[in-house]
């Protein structure tokens, strides 16, 4: 109840105004220590959070646990194969995967015209033509990479499988360059390498899918397989493991199991080739993490530093008012009254520094995300602190203005009346 009362009291908020106007450089000085504890735990955090915020948006349209794996040539001779042998992926290697690996949630075999390195079919449409990279894939596809489709068009379906069925999704950029502005491409026809193809949708094209780009055609992994004669050939597999998975481990063991199918030395780390976005993301994670905790262990460091040097500003300020306290006891101030008054003061300047370094945190990271709000390809956006955090924060500093008080609270307290009177 007391502690109430002196909190309310209008005469305790004059004296600790009164204390800090007479000490107004040292306790600035020494609150900065406080304010700049808090700014750094505020900055940085927000900073972690915004590189794991860019990296969710580029990468959003792809599981996180995926990978891409290909064949390339051996390195090691083996069971009577010669050294530098072409592998070539296989449709019948899927459900051997599956089997071996059971951490696999989703496999989709793809095939490709115009990437890495070859030649971009030549797509076409009355008098326009243009070169764009043509792919063949299942709809599982879409399970692991997400295709934003425009409305009034889909993706390829199993139907379109089934049949071979001569249909495409076209990209923005396809649309633009074979059509007319205000035509709508769905149900119309394109040639691709002169065969006709009926368009039935249009994707989106989003930043960081890899190397896709915004003029790509998706037709069905049949049709691709009979128009470019391809038989059971793979160029790649996508795969995405289960969350709970160790990425690197689910590679591993997909390499593993190709050389046993392909008769490949176990020890030779060429035949297969392969790119992990879900190790990328772990580390990127763990990075993210690490600086979370930096933050944390140099803001509460540096807090801990001011709040101390709060303390000994207090401790100096009780010494200096030796006489003041003794006349405030010798008139009947409990020594209760004298602690919570120099509690609060300590409380207060803390508070005071936090709440301001807090603001000029969030204006730092305002300033950092205005400044990168339209860089679509640098993975970084909104540097944002959870408000548990801040709250927190706040906590803490409650708690450490508090504890540090009671030193020069108890020394108050200390202080005999009769001796506080005859200090000159």
């Amino acid at each position: 109840m007391n502690s109430f009362k002196v909190i309310f009291d209008r005469d305790t908020w004059q004296e600790i105004f009164g204390s800090i106007a007479k000490n107004k450089t040292r306790t600035v000085i020494t609150v900065i220590g406080v304010l700049w504890g808090i700014f750094i735990y505020i900055a940085l955090s927000g900073a972690a959070k915004g590189l794991d915020n860019g990296f969710e948006r580029q990468f959003e349209n792809i599981a996180m646990n995926s990978m891409f794996i290909w064949a390339q040539r051996t390195s090691i001779p083996y069971e009577g194969f010669k050294i530098g042998r072409s592998i070539e992926l296989k449709l019948s290697d899927i459900e051997y995967l599956k089997q071996r690996v059971p951490e696999i949630q989703y496999i989709a075999p793809r095939n490709a015209r115009g990437v890495f390195g070859g030649t971009s079919p030549l797509v076409s449409r009355n008098n326009k033509s243009s070169n764009f990279n043509v792919y063949g894939d299942f709809p599982v596809y879409t399970k692991i990479a997400t295709k934003k489709i425009y409305d009034g068009g889909r993706f390829i379906n199993e139907e379109d499988n089934k049949y071979s069925r001569k249909v495409c999704v076209i990209g923005e950029r396809t649309q633009t360059e074979l059509f007319e502005k205000d035509e709508n491409p769905i149900g119309q026809y394109i040639k691709i390498d002169n065969i006709y193809f009926q368009v039935i949708g249009i994707h989106k094209f989003v930043p960081g899918g890899g190397f896709e780009t915004d003029g790509d055609i998706f037709i069905p992994f049949e049709t691709f397989r009979k128009l470019y004669n391809t038989g059971e050939t793979v160029q790649w597999f996508t795969v995405a493991a289960y969350d709970n998975a160790d990425a690197v481990d689910v590679e591993n063991k997909l390499k593993a199991t190709l050389k046993r199918i392909h008769r490949v030395s176990p020890d030779d780390e060429r035949a297969f080739g392969g790119f992990n976005l879900g190790e990328v993301f772990t580390k990127i994670y763990g990075f993210s993490k690490g600086m979370t905790l930096l933050s944390l262990i140099v803001g509460i460091a540096t807090i801990i530093a001011g709040v101390i040097g709060i303390g000994n500003i207090l401790l100096i300020s009780v010494k200096e008012r030796t006489k003041e306290l003794g006349v405030r006891r010798a008139l009947g101030a409990t020594p209760s009254e004298v602690r919570n008054q120099i509690i609060l003061e300590s409380v207060f300047l803390t508070l005071i520094a936090g709440i301001i370094g807090i603001i000029l945190g969030a204006l730092v990271l305002a300033g950092i995300n205005a400044g990168t709000q339209n860089l679509t390809d640098f993975p970084y956006t909104n540097p944002t602190v959870p408000i548990s955090f801040v709250l927190g924060a706040l906590a803490i500093m409650i708690f450490l203005g508090t504890l540090i008080g009671l030193i020069p609270a108890q020394r108050a307290v200390s202080i005999k009346p009769i001796d506080a009177l005859r200090e000159e």
